[in-house]
């Protein structure tokens, strides 16, 4: 692989990633309610979900994946409906709650496991790393190599994307000065969600 090649895919990718999706979601939820430790832990669980992804597509199970209607609506129907579910939970959340109090009490163990499921039951990223990967693949050289390094790409970028939105996340939440702001956010997130679990559950495979 081209060093002009990888850039065009660290290009593609950065592009990819920026676009707000569920991921983003959770990381801004997360940094906004738990500070940018539990924003970490979140990131953290997310780039495993990522990573469990690229080894799937990897070992050629994400093409399979991607052929296949049954295997690709069960997952869309399980990372919709947990989507939909977080959003539910988030909506409901008492706006009343000191910020920091919750940062300090909910365990960032929980933060990591729910940020990989949020990645894990996402099919769509399967598929589209299924189909982006071999784009950038040259048949000629070693591809398990080639994978390596388009996956440490990857989840480098997603990684660098997912701080500059915790770093937002944070500060916002520097500005919240009372419940009724608090509860108004957390609908905001919950609305967002619920839309993108929503939108996950119409997706057909490309």
């Amino acid at each position: 692989m081209t060093i002009e090649w990888w850039l065009t895919y660290l290009v593609t990718t950065l592009i990819l990633s920026l676009s707000p999706g569920s991921g983003a979601i959770n990381t801004m939820s997360t940094g906004i309610s738990h500070g940018y430790r539990g924003a970490f832990a979140s990131i953290a669980g997310l780039q495993v979900g990522l990573i469990c992804h690229i080894a799937l597509v990897g070992i050629g199970l994400g093409a399979l994946l991607s052929q296949s209607v049954l295997a690709f609506d069960v997952l869309k129907w399980v990372g919709a409906g947990y989507l939909i579910w977080l959003g539910i939970q988030q909506w409901r959340s008492a706006g009343g709650l000191d910020l920091n109090m919750l940062a300090k009490t909910m365990p960032r163990r929980r933060l990591f496991k729910r940020a990989v499921m949020v990645n894990l039951t996402n099919p769509k990223s399967i598929v589209f790393l299924a189909a982006l990967f071999p784009q950038f693949i040259i048949p000629h050289q070693p591809q398990a190599m080639q994978y390596w390094v388009l996956g440490v790409t990857t989840i480098a970028v997603d990684i660098v994307v997912m701080m500059g939105y915790a770093t937002l996340a944070t500060r916002i939440a520097k500005w919240l000065k009372g419940p009724r702001q608090v509860k108004h956010l957390n609908r905001v997130f919950g609305s967002m969600f619920i839309m993108v679990g929503t939108l996950l559950a119409s997706a057909r495979r490309a």
